[in-house]
């Protein structure tokens, strides 16, 4: 794991080395401090009596000085590269993890919840880069200041400094035991976090749903009962961490509660020939640094804590590769929208026990209009799926082209197969700006035909701003049927090879979905069309229909051939008939 977040440091080493060797400068520098005091009192007070020696005093003076301003500096310096280093390593693990995210197939994307995915790349993130600048900080300034302390306190007296080897290890078996019970509730915290953002994510998401059905006091409630959840585990979590101030605080005063007394009967009895009150004073200096040191190794090790479930997490993704790759010598060009289903099986994890798809064998010359229809979980979008190898089969072979999708560089395939996905999504930003996401030189007159087409030329021209129209994020400033036709816009104004259109016309009328394939048969006769429809009307000119159910191809043909001989077709288009008469128009899907 931590050579995995270590390869994120990259152009922030030198940074991070900077930093650390800073904070070896600045430790050194406080720890010569008190030896120097007690050297300055040597002077002051000469063993064995005398005169003050008056250029010792000045030497350990100016040294003293001298130590204290590059302490100053070298602390100085340590928090501004740390700060680079930790904002730039931060920096670096969100460019890694949301490039990684951006390679994932859909199988991948299926292992994490999207609130997951943004918890981990802003609270886990956080989390990591604190963590990360008080260890390349604090605890290097810290283990070392109490290596120091401890050898530069024998150095004044030869026993008294051993109170220091009952205080340190007291103090990191109980650092140990708060680590061992609070390590499990973080990692159960984190889950919270997630469920959390889901649910804010849902409200904010659904909110036209929760006002149209005046569920603000239920959202709100569920809320409340996901924080207040999380807030009990963070409490409890804390309860168990706040017991490291008490056992500082123990062993900070007990040290100094045994030096104070050993140490003044050491110059009672000694008369200060072994140690007198100057060497006293260095000793406390040096057992506020140790103590000092370990309290924040203590601080260190509780952020430590706090972090390794993140880190875990954030590698978690780091580590996903994607479930779909380019073969080593891929093809680098669709030569047509030929599509061939061959024996083709499909289940969405290896684990399950059914078959999504099974079975499937479909022939679809290129150019053709194929319209697929059946009931709610028939596995429709499964099948159209795989074509553009957004998944990839479990048995059998898809092939565009006469070409195994598998064989294809998929930026290549994906460029050629066009897909109006069953969840239309916009993006904030120009109606423009939309379109090429297409194609993305796509000139000025490039996107005006490729709007013509798909019908949405004409409520464009009605904004005040025409195609530079800015529409908001997901869309929500154009109607339902005005977001469908915008995204089909930007499906064909690449010239694909195959235009998949799943339930993407549900929400405009029957006259403009009539105009849409009137269009498409004129303008993209070449380009071969998969529509998948609820309503018959879609697809009842289709050279082909597929009618799917449980995962299986129940029947294919034309309308007229379908009518005779397929019954769940048959009963699809009377019930639809039927309610076409009695409404005064087709059902919306």
């Amino acid at each position: 794991m931590l050579k995995k977040l270590a390869k994120c440091l990259r152009e922030y080493k030198a940074v991070t080395i900077f930093t650390m060797l800073c904070m070896v400068v600045e430790a050194a520098m406080e720890v010569l401090i008190p030896l120097l005091i007690f050297r300055f009192g040597k002077c002051v007070q000469p063993t064995g009596g005398g005169s003050p020696d008056i250029d010792g005093m000045i030497l350990n003076g100016c040294l003293m000085i001298g130590a204290a301003i590059i302490s100053l500096i070298a602390g100085m310096l340590g928090g501004k590269f740390c700060a680079n280093a930790s904002a730039g390593f931060a920096k670096n693990l969100r460019r890694d993890m949301f490039g990684n995210i951006q390679s994932f197939s859909f199988a991948n994307i299926d292992k994490f919840s999207p609130s997951s995915l943004v918890t981990r790349l802003t609270t886990d993130i956080t989390n990591v880069q604190m963590s990360f600048m008080m260890i390349i900080r604090t605890a290097i300034r810290s283990p070392l200041m109490l290596i120091f302390s401890i050898v530069m306190s024998f150095s004044i007296h030869p026993y008294l400094p051993t109170i220091f080897f009952v205080t340190v290890p007291f103090l990191g078996v109980g650092l140990l035991f708060i680590i061992k019970k609070a390590l499990p509730i973080f990692k159960k915290l984190f889950t919270k976090y997630d469920a959390m953002n889901e649910s804010v994510q849902e409200n904010i998401g659904g909110m036209r749903v929760v006002k149209a059905y005046v569920r603000e006091d239920y959202e709100s409630k569920k809320f409340a009962g996901v924080s207040n959840e999380l807030c009990r585990e963070f409490t409890k979590a804390e309860k168990i961490l706040a017991f490291n101030s008490p056992l500082m605080q123990i062993c900070l005063q007990g040290a100094l509660l045994a030096l104070g007394f050993f140490g003044s009967r050491i110059i009672l009895f000694t008369t200060g020939t072994t140690l007198d009150a100057f060497g006293l004073q260095s000793l406390t200096t040096y057992s506020l640094q140790i103590l000092m040191s370990l309290m924040m190794i203590s601080m260190i090790f509780v952020m430590i804590v706090m972090s390794l479930e993140s880190a875990r997490r954030i590698v978690e993704v780091l580590d996903e590769k994607s479930t779909i790759t380019n073969p080593s010598d891929p093809v680098m060009q669709v030569k047509n929208g030929d599509i061939a289903f061959e024996n083709v099986s499909f289940k969405y994890s290896t684990e399950a026990k059914k078959y999504a798809l099974e079975n499937i064998n479909l022939d679809i010359k290129s150019g053709q209009t194929v319209g697929v229809i059946g009931g709610t979980g028939s596995s429709k979008t499964t099948l159209v799926n795989l074509i553009s190898r957004l998944y990839d089969v479990t048995e059998g072979s898809v092939k565009v082209g006469d070409v195994d999708v598998r064989k294809y560089d998929t930026d290549v395939l994906r460029k050629s197969v066009a897909v109006v996905l069953q969840k239309n999504m916009l993006f904030s930003g120009t109606i423009k700006e939309n379109i090429r996401w297409g194609k993305e030189d796509a000139t000025d007159e490039e996107i005006i035909a490729a709007c013509k087409l798909a019908q949405a030329d004409e409520f464009i021209t009605q904004f005040p701003n025409g195609y530079d129209t800015v529409i908001d994020q997901g869309g929500a400033n154009v109607s339902g049927g005005q977001k469908q036709r915008l995204c089909i816009a930007r499906a064909i104004i690449s010239s694909p090879k195959v235009l998949i259109l799943d339930d993407s016309t549900s929400a405009v009328d029957m006259k403009t979905d009539a105009l849409l394939r009137d269009a498409f048969r004129k303008f993209i006769p070449e380009t071969t069309k998969i529509i998948i429809a609820q309503r018959i009307a879609s697809v009842m000119d289709a050279d082909q229909i597929v009618v799917m159910e449980n995962g299986k191809i129940n029947a294919v043909g034309t309308h007229e051939q379908l009518i005779e001989t397929n019954e769940i077709y048959r009963e699809v288009y009377y019930s639809q008939n039927k309610n076409s008469e009695s409404e005064g128009g087709g059902q919306n899907g």
